[in-house]
């Protein structure tokens, strides 16, 4: 089973930076290089939505909301997915989610079979 671990939230004023790490362990089927990777967030209130996702040759795809603000990137050697995040706004505060699957590079939630727990970012006005 894939198991997946966020870290690297907080509460930072708006305007300034987080990076986001997730850890990936468990996987049996390929290797973690084959897995398309995903971050999500889910604000109070709000459904969840994708924020960024990367494919196997590293390309991202980013949400209109965080593009030019937002880098999603991976390390193969180390299972690892970031997420730099700068020029944080309020509406930036949810909770952040790392997600992986094998089907689709894609920021819908359909294409991924594996989740974490989350991380939770604040950011003030």
């Amino acid at each position: 089973q894939v198991h997946l671990v966020e870290s690297g939230g907080g509460s930072v004023q708006a305007g300034g930076s987080l990076r986001l790490s997730c850890e990936v362990s468990g996987v049996t089927y390929g290797t973690y290089s084959t897995y398309y990777m995903a971050w999500f967030r889910q604000a109070p209130g709000k459904k969840r939505e994708g924020v960024a996702a990367i494919d196997i040759i590293h390309a991202g795809i980013y949400a209109d909301a965080v593009k030019g603000r937002f880098t999603i990137s991976r390390d193969n050697a180390e299972n690892t997915l970031s997420l730099q995040m700068n020029s944080l706004k309020p509406e930036d505060t949810a909770m952040y989610y790392c997600a992986a699957g094998l089907r689709a590079w894609s920021l819908r939630e359909s294409a991924y079979n594996y989740w974490g727990q989350g991380t939770q970012v604040t950011v003030s006005s």
